[in-house]
Formats: structure tokens, C-alpha cells, sequence
């Protein structure tokens, strides 16, 4: 079988590379993404390998370039992306990227540092600026006059915190101010300043507390908000100016200026000297608009510049450093000229692999050919299916539940087809269906553009994922919504209704549990061409109880021929591996079991809906057909069934009774089989080979333990139990037989949720309709258009936001479910581990410098 059924063969190889050829050849693999490197040294420290100076020297190299990115991204440069990946440089090329990127940090940060003291001095001399402008009206206030100025003082000082707080000392304190004022030559000293916004009330209430009352403060908001140079936020901020006396007030009112933070410019207390300063500030901010225009200017060309090439400096940059890193995992030969490497390949690529290595080679200018030799070993090698942009999603959805062992059956090509088709009965509607195909269909015809425009948003990068998935699960749902003639909860009546009303309309709209009889002219007698007859939408009686009835049997349909094709897929597994006792003991047994009881089931589905119609003479009548579950359990205890009514038969056909006694009974010796058969087969085994003194070898082998995998060295899928006790065979034997025997009865009952979500998805839709949608499809005149606008569109969000995205998510769970536990719990171990190549594309995609390497 190809690759798509069972993973690739895989061969362990030993690689010989010249030291001068070893970038070169370790580039082209990285290229080809086909060979996973195992690490030689596992037991050297990461800091002690041979090439952890030019690993070190491209993180050097990453962090100026994340330092550029940083830097682009904060102006909002646009990023040129042209899809292409540039070749892993030379390593003689470091050299030249590592100037170039030294040069561009060093420009940079040397404009950002001229950028930001610019942007310091810019802010000083706008703050002074204000400080000049806000200050002269409390100097004009001071020029009126002293008595209003004391006037001011008093009112500035006695405010609510003073009153309470200052009441045994306010007079003396009043009454110092007062005789201060009186006096001629005085003339209080004075600091000004700008202080965040937030600050101030603190602030003042700090000098009040610390001052004694004994400084006047007055303050001034700054309407425009004003530049932090340092991190370029917009703060709030005040102008304030402090009168005291003394120079002890002068040192207690700087150090709480310095505490909170407050900075202080000098004021001077002339206007002349005030107005000849504010000239020159203001022609100074002129000249710092000027410079720092000049600066970004110049900074915003050094960014385009580098926005040009940024992202190939990454892909380059990360390719070196996997490289570096894929060769710190080999080993020197002893005379320190050969690399020495061992990897997984795949088989049928080795071809391939050598002609990227002699590509390498003539690229360094190399004259000793690579040597790549096939190793034996008795190791589990990686599994490797490969995958296209369709089969990848699906592989996915196998691989979350345990990588497939190595080359054990791979179920993602049978998924592609079962998942969407279980999806769709539980989803069963043409209009949502075709909702969510054509969202698929969306994301597939733009997936190139889509795919460009990469994202963090995890939950659209699982959408775009899985767009092959969603649209078929759109199409197959569109399918299932023709079978069940269900469109937004209505039906399109195609071909006509095969039943006709024999009543008169006054009847029919008046009696609500009127029923139409198949065994009368009613019923035309052959059946609607395509799905389900329109008539069944309009029923009120009986419509849940005839969509339940054939819903819950196609799901037991479903669900048996599911679990058997499951256990046939074991029976490739078994055959493969040469696994002869699992296949006598445990698939034949399984199969039966399964068929007798099950598919048995399923045949009287088939035999009853064959045999029994309305229009059908006595016996076979109706109302003779017996439940079908009554006759299983019946089946099981081995009791009698009863006749459904008078004269009627017992059984469906003849013989039945002693055909299911036979098959209960097949079930019942299927049981011990499974659970005694292979490991006394193993006993067997084990005993003989003790009785020859010697160990069990050759086809022995293959019949006790499954070792072989048809001529190969590994044993992916096998059953090993040479190591292993006796009692833990049977043990582990008794656990599968149970979990199995039961697992049949509730797996089966499992897939019930088939029928109980696609029930639940069609209420939910007629809901919708007949209490929101209905609404607005009742009202008449223009003012019905507008409200039937309105309700249009709450219902179709309502269908989109919980039909579709919610019941689609619900579904999908829930088909997930039936295809890990119900189905491939019948023949999967998923016990292997992934191939993990050495692979360029993927260490860009993820931005790492990943290796491929398995521990």
C-alpha cells in the first residue's frame, strides 16, 4: 500500500560530510525537509558544542533585527513580504550581515537618543513656556496691589482642610503674614514649576502640612496634554508658583518639589526680563521644531530602508542559525575533518536526499564526496504520512489523538470521507449547510492572500486550518438536508407530494390529529423520488414520531457498518505485521461477535422495513410488525417473543427463532476465545521453547509477538511479549476482551447521538422560524417591510451565530468523538511518534530554530 493508507518506510542512515562541505550539504537538506537528525551528543552541555560561538553569533543577529522590527512596527512602516525564501547565506556572509545590522542599530539608537534629548529639550522649554505665560497674572495680581494680594493669600490658605486642621494656630500664623505684608521693603521669595496633573492635590496638602500654613501657592492647569520623551505617553500638568520667606522654607519647599517629582524652572521677577526670556524660548522651540522634523525625517528613511529587506534578513538569519544547530548535533571523526550524523529518511527518498547532498558538496567547492549508509536497527523509527493542503487538516484530526505507530493502517484517507458524512447527519440542512460551504469555499479560493497575512488569532488560524474540512462538511450537510427535505425548517416541494387529501379543507384545518392512511387512496402507493416526502413538514401529530423512527435506525445503521469496517482495518493491521495470533484470536472472534449481534440487528431494520406495509394482506399488515427491540433483547435472554396482536405472526421470517439462538450463542463462545485464546497460545509458545532450550526464532517470532513487519527491521504496529510476565498477559488480554464486549453495546448505543443532535438541530431551526422569523412574514403594509427587515435580521444572525457556529461546533465534537473512541479504537494504537525534519519552511513558519531532532 502507498504512503496515504500506512506511513512511509523509513531507514535509519549514518551521513559522512567533510567539514568544509557540512554548511553547504546541511542547507540543502534543510531545503528538502526530508531527514530527521538524531542528537550524537546527548550528553554535552549546549555551551560546549563545536558551533555554539555561531549560534550565539546569530541570536546576536536575531536581537538587533527584533530590535528593527520593534522600531518599524512603532511607525507603522509597512513590511515588504514577498513570499519568496531567500538561500541560506555563506558563511562567510555572517560577517557582512553582522556590519550591516551593527551599523543600522547604532544609527538608529544613536537618532533615537538625539531624538529623545531633543524631545527633553523640547519638553523643558514648553513647560518654561507655560510657566511664563501662567505666572505673569499672578505677578499682575501682585503689581495692583497688596491688599488684594493678602486678599487672595487669606482665601488661598483657609480652605477646609485648614480649618479644621489649623485651629488653635491660624491667628499667629494670619497674624505673622499680616505684619509681614505691612511691612514696605518686603518682598517674598518665590520657585515655579510644572507637576503632574494627578499630583497636586497631594501636593498642596503636603506643603500646607509641612509649611505650617506658611506658603501661598497658585496653580494653573496646561489645557494641551504634554509629550513624555522617554516613553512618548501624553501627561497632564499644571503650572504652579510657591511665595514664602525665608531660606528654610525655600530648602523645605524644594525637597518636597524634588519628592513629588515636580520640576522647577527659573522665573524672572521683572517683566522685562520675563518677556525677553519668553522670546527667547520661543524662538529656541522654533528651532527644536525644525531639528526634530529634520530627525525623524532621517530616522523614517533609515526605516523604510531597512523595512525592505527586514524579512529576508530574518529568513537568512534563522537559516544559519538551524543550521548551525542541526550540525552542533553531530559528531567529529578523529581526525577532526569529517562530521559524522545519523538521521531518519524516508526510503523511497533517498535518491532525492543524495542529490541534494552532492549539490551541497559542489557548492562549497568540496572533492570528497558525502557517504550516506543504511543502518540495521531494532528501533521504532518516526511515523511519516505525508499530507498535501487537503489530507493535512484530516491528518491532523488523527494525529491529536496519538500518532499512528509506525506503519500501522493511517484512518485519515477513510476520515475524509466518514467525518463530513457523520458531521452532516447530525447537520442535516440545505440552508445551513450551504452557509457554511460557502464560507469554505471562501477561505479556499483566497487562501493564498489568507495565508499571507499571518495572525496570532488562534481561533481564525484554526478556521483557515481547516477550510478543506468545513466546506465539505458544508456540501455533505447540504446533501443530508436534501434527504431529509429540510431548508431553513422548510421543505421545497420539487417533485410533488405522493399524498393527496381525500377530506374536504373545513375538515382538515379544523382537526388538528387528522391522520392521512397509507393503505387508502391517500397515498399514491411508490415512494417520493428523492428524500423525504414535502408533506411531513407541514404535520403536526405524527411528523417528530415518523422522523425519530427513521432517524434513530439510520443511526444504528451508520453506527454498525462504522464499527465493522473498524475491525476490518484491524484484519490489514494484523496481516502486515504478521501478527497470526491476534488475527485467529482476536479479530475473527471480534468480527463475529459484532456481526451476529449487530449487523443482525441492522438486518431485521431491513427485513421489517421489506416485509411489513399498510398496504400488505393479514398477517403482514402494520399493525403485525414486532419492535425490533423487544425481538433483540428477547434475542439475548433467550426468551420467546410475543405476537403484537391477534392471529399475527411471531417471527419476521422462518427459522428465526433457531438462527438467533445459534448466533447468541456464537456471541457467547466469541467471548472466551478473546479472552483465553492468545495468551494460552503464548504459554504454549514459551513452554516449548523451554522444553528445546533454545529461543523461539524465526516465524516463532511472528506468531507469538507479531515481530516482523514483512521483511523489515522494525516492528511499528506488532505486539512484543517476550519481556513480559505471564500474568500481565492476561491480564491485559482480560482487560481488551471486556472493554470490547462491552464497547460494542455502548458504542453502538453511541451512535444514537447521530439521530438525538440532527432532531435537536431541526427543532431548533423551526423554532427560530415560527417565533422570530414568522413574525415578520405576518405583518402586511410598508411598515411590515421595515419590521420584516428587522426580524430578517435577528433571525439571521440568530441562525448564524447559534445553527451554524454553535450546533456546527456541538457537531463536530461530537463526530470527532465517534471517530477516536467508536471507530478507531477498533485497530489504532497511535502509539508512535511524529517525523520531525529538518525543514526550512517549517522553522520560518514558526519562527524558530528548530532542528527536527528527536531525543
Amino acid at each position: 500500500m502507498g504512503s496515504l493508507f500506512r506511513s512511509e518506510e523509513m531507514a535509519l542512515c549514518q551521513l559522512f560530510l567533510q567539514s568544509e562541505a557540512a554548511y553547504a550539504c546541511v542547507s540543502e537538506l534543510g531545503e528538502l525537509g526530508l531527514v530527521q537528525f538524531r542528537d550524537l551528543n546527548p550528553d554535552v552541555n549546549a555551551f560546549q558544542r563545536k558551533f555554539v560561538n555561531e549560534v550565539r553569533r546569530c541570536d546576536e543577529m536575531e536581537r538587533k533585527l527584533r530590535y528593527l522590527e520593534k522600531e518599524i512596527k512603532k511607525d507603522g512602516i509597512p513590511m515588504l513580504d514577498t513570499g519568496e525564501s531567500p538561500e541560506a547565506p555563506q558563511p562567510r556572509e555572517m560577517i557582512d550581515l553582522e556590519a550591516t545590522f551593527e551599523k543600522l542599530e547604532n544609527e538608529l539608537r544613536e537618532v533615537n537618543q538625539n531624538a529623545e534629548a531633543l524631545k527633553r529639550n523640547f519638553l523643558e522649554l514648553t513647560e518654561l513656556k507655560h510657566i511664563l505665560r501662567k505666572t505673569q497674572v499672578f505677578f499682575d495680581e501682585q503689581e495692583g496691589g497688596l491688599n488684594h494680594t493678602t486678599e487672595s493669600m487669606t482665601r488661598a490658605l483657609i480652605t477646609d482642610e485648614v480649618r479644621t486642621a489649623g485651629a488653635s494656630m491660624g491667628p499667629v500664623q494670619l497674624g505673622f503674614m499680616e505684619k509681614s505684608i505691612e511691612r514696605e521693603d518686603y518682598l517674598p521669595c518665590f520657585v515655579a514649576g510644572v507637576i503632574s496633573r494627578e499630583k497636586l492635590p497631594a501636593f498642596e496638602r503636603m506643603l500646607w502640612r509641612a509649611c505650617r500654613g506658611n506658603v501661598f501657592l497658585r496653580q494653573a492647569m496646561i489645557e494641551s496634554p504634554l509629550e513624555d520623551p522617554t516613553n512618548g505617553d501624553q501627561v497632564y500638568k499644571s503650572v504652579f508658583i510657591i511665595f514664602f520667606q525665608g531660606d528654610q522654607l525655600k530648602t523645605r519647599v524644594k525637597k518636597i518639589c524634588e519628592g513629588f517629582r515636580a520640576t522647577l524652572y527659573p522665573c524672572p521677577e521683572a517683566p522685562a526680563d520675563r518677556r525677553e526670556m519668553a522670546m527667547g524660548v520661543m524662538t529656541r522651540i522654533e528651532d527644536l521644531n525644525t531639528v526634530l522634523g529634520q530627525t525623524q525625517d532621517h530616522r523614517h528613511r533609515v526605516l523604510v530602508a531597512a523595512a525592505k529587506n527586514l524579512k529576508n534578513w530574518f529568513v537568512k538569519v534563522r537559516k544559519i542559525k538551524a543550521i548551525y544547530h542541526t550540525l552542533n548535533l553531530f559528531n567529529l571523526d578523529v581526525t577532526q575533518k569529517c562530521l559524522i550524523a545519523e538521521c531518519w529518511v524516508p526510503l523511497l527518498d533517498i535518491e532525492t536526499i543524495q542529490l541534494a547532498l552532492r549539490r551541497g558538496t559542489e557548492r562549497s567547492g568540496s572533492s570528497v564526496p558525502p557517504i550516506l549508509n543504511r543502518m540495521q536497527t531494532f528501533e521504532n523509527p518516526p511515523t511519516y504520512n505525508r499530507t498535501n493542503k487537503f489530507t493535512k487538516a484530516f491528518q491532523a484530526l488523527i494525529d491529536a489523538y496519538g500518532v499512528a505507530s509506525y506503519r500501522e493502517m493511517n484512518p485519515a484517507p477513510y476520515t475524509i470521507i466518514t467525518f463530513p458524512f457523520l458531521f452532516a447527519v447530525m447537520f442535516g440542512d440545505l440552508g445551513h449547510g450551504a452557509i457554511m460551504a460557502l464560507f469554505g469555499l471562501w477561505m479556499i479560493r483566497k487562501e493564498k492572500g489568507l495565508a499571507a497575512q499571518k495572525t496570532d488569532n488562534e481561533i481564525w488560524n484554526i478556521f483557515f486550518g481547516g477550510r478543506y474540512i468545513i466546506f465539505l462538511m458544508g456540501v455533505f450537510s447540504m446533501y443530508t438536508g436534501l434527504i431529509y427535505n429540510d431548508i431553513f425548517s422548510k421543505s421545497l416541494n420539487i417533485f410533488g407530494s405522493h399524498w393527496h387529501l381525500s377530506y374536504n379543507k373545513s375538515t382538515v384545518w379544523n382537526n388538528n390529529y387528522l391522520q392521512l392512511s397509507p393503505a387508502t387512496s391517500d397515498y399514491e402507493g411508490t415512494p417520493y423520488p428523492f428524500g423525504m416526502d414535502p408533506i411531513w413538514q407541514v404535520a403536526s401529530s405524527n411528523k417528530i414520531v415518523f422522523q425519530n423512527a427513521y432517524k434513530m435506525k439510520i443511526s444504528i445503521i451508520f453506527g454498525v457498518l462504522h464499527m465493522i469496517f473498524g475491525v476490518i482495518m484491524s484484519w490489514h493491521n494484523h496481516t502486515y505485521f504478521r501478527n497470526r495470533l491476534s488475527l485467529i484470536y482476536e479479530f475473527i472472534p471480534q468480527l463475529l461477535f459484532l456481526v451476529v449481534l449487530f449487523f443482525y440487528l441492522v438486518l431485521l431494520m431491513f427485513i421489517k422495513w421489506n416485509r411489513y406495509s399498510a398496504k400488505n394482506d393479514f398477517p403482514m399488515t402494520e399493525a403485525c410488525a414486532p419492535s425490533i427491540l423487544i425481538t433483540f433483547i428477547d434475542m439475548v435472554l433467550f426468551k420467546s417473543s410475543k405476537a403484537p396482536g391477534k392471529d399475527c405472526n411471531v417471527h419476521m421470517f422462518a427459522g428465526q427463532s433457531f438462527f438467533q439462538t445459534i448466533f447468541v450463542l456464537i456471541a457467547l463462545a466469541c467471548i472466551p476465545v478473546m479472552l483465553l485464546g492468545k495468551p494460552i497460545k503464548i504459554m504454549q509458545a514459551r513452554k516449548l521453547a523451554n522444553e528445546e532450550v533454545q529461543p523461539i526464532t524465526g516465524s516463532s517470532d511472528a506468531e507469538v509477538g507479531g515481530m516482523s513487519n514483512g521483511g523489515g527491521s522494525h516492528g511499528g504496529g506488532g505486539e512484543h511479549h517476550d519481556e513480559e510476565e505471564m500474568s500481565e498477559i492476561f491480564i491485559h488480554q482480560g482487560i481488551h476482551t471486556i472493554e470490547y464486549v462491552l464497547g460494542s453495546v455502548s458504542h453502538t448505543a453511541s451512535y444514537l447521538r447521530l439521530w438525538a443532535l440532527s432532531l435537536a438541530h431541526a427543532q431548533l431551526a423551526e423554532v427560530l422560524w415560527s417565533m422570530v422569523l414568522s413574525l415578520g412574514l405576518n405583518k402586511e403594509g410598508w411598515l411590515g417591510g421595515i419590521f420584516l427587515t428587522v426580524v430578517f435580521a435577528f433571525w439571521a444572525v440568530l441562525t448564524v451565530g447559534i445553527l451554524v457556529l454553535m450546533e456546527g461546533l456541538s457537531a463536530f465534537l461530537h463526530t470527532l468523538r465517534l471517530h477516536w473512541v467508536e471507530f478507531q479504537s477498533k485497530f489504532y494504537m497511535g502509539h508512535g511518534y511524529a517525523f520531525q525534519p529538518f525543514s526550512f519552511d517549517t522553522i520560518i513558519e514558526n519562527g524558530t530554530a528548530a532542528t527536527g531532532e528527536t531525543e
